[in-house]
């Protein structure tokens, strides 16, 4: 005899399969790297650094 089940929760867990297989996907595709979020991140640091170094002391209008 076959087993029985419920087909809501049978629905919601193929959705949820699903969207899991596509945000894997996506990830794959659009993520960054360890690497690069750490490159643009030092980037990022040593732009703030020669922006803060450019600075006028004076700050009149």
């Amino acid at each position: 005899m076959a087993d029985i089940i419920n087909l809501r929760r049978a629905r919601k867990a193929k959705a949820r399969a699903e969207a899991s297989s596509a945000a894997a996907e996506n990830r794959a595709r659009f993520g960054r790297t360890g690497a690069e979020k750490k490159r643009e991140a030092a980037q990022k640091q040593l732009d703030e650094k020669r922006l803060d170094g450019h600075r006028r002391d004076d700050e009149t209008p």
